[in-house]
């Protein structure tokens, strides 16, 4: 990927924002052409630190052939993006843009066996399960046994041992704070959801600068009310 230094984000922030996305590309290479399949997936940390990207994929997916276990394969995650209209900036002679969060894993993909694809299974039903609470979590032992072995005869589970980590966060980190305040509110009073998601992150990033801006406003409006 592509990342300019002033979007770049380390190892650990990328790993973070990927298991809360929990949703991505696996994307591999036949020889001939990419192969790609958007998964659900969870991440485990072997006994060394490694993190284990654990997803798995219906049986006649082209890519359960391509798992040897060594050629490295590309995981993409994205969350939310939005376009950012050069109007917006308070700044002039801007230009078109796009804001988004994007975090790419790269590491060889292996087949699970014996009981690491019921404990896969277990483990990323739990991980989404949990976000719907006040819901009490559904488990595997709710299915019928003639169930649970029709889709375990169904599906492969897979391992992505995970090497290399990068992400890129293009929220306008390069733009003043006059700037980034302005890009920030215009994004809160859009409709999409993503434009929403970007707004809340970018107001996080700079409260100082909100602080100050919301400061000013205040004092200017004070000074309205009293003059002559």
């Amino acid at each position: 990927m592509y990342v300019p230094p002033a979007f770049r984000v380390d190892r650990a922030t990328c790993l973070a924002f990927a298991a809360a996305r929990g949703f991505g590309l696996a994307c591999a290479h036949d020889g001939d052409k990419p192969v790609a399949s958007p998964v659900p997936f969870h991440i485990e940390y072997g006994s060394d630190g490694t993190p284990l990207l654990c997803f798995h994929l219906a049986r006649h997916n082209p890519l359960i052939g391509l798992a040897d276990g060594v050629t490295p394969w590309l995981f993409a995650v994205n969350e939310a993006d939005s376009y950012v209209s050069p109007d917006w900036y308070v700044s002039p002679d801007q230009v078109p843009t796009w804001l988004y969060r994007s975090v790419h894993m790269t590491g060889a993909v292996k087949i699970m066996t014996g009981q690491q694809l019921p404990d896969h299974l277990n483990q990323a039903s739990a991980r989404f399960e949990n976000d719907l609470a006040p819901k009490k979590p559904w488990t595997l032992d709710k299915m019928s046994t003639g169930r649970f072995d029709a889709m375990m005869k169904g599906i492969a589970g897979l391992v992505m041992t995970v090497e290399e980590v990068e992400g890129s966060f293009k929220l306008n980190q390069h733009k003043s704070d006059a700037d980034h305040v302005a890009v920030t509110r215009a994004l809160a009073l859009q409709t999409s959801p993503g434009a929403g998601i970007l707004s809340a992150a970018m107001r996080a990033m700079r409260p100082q600068a909100f602080a100050a801006v919301e400061d000013n406003e205040v004092l200017s409006t004070v000074h309205e009310g009293i003059a002559p």
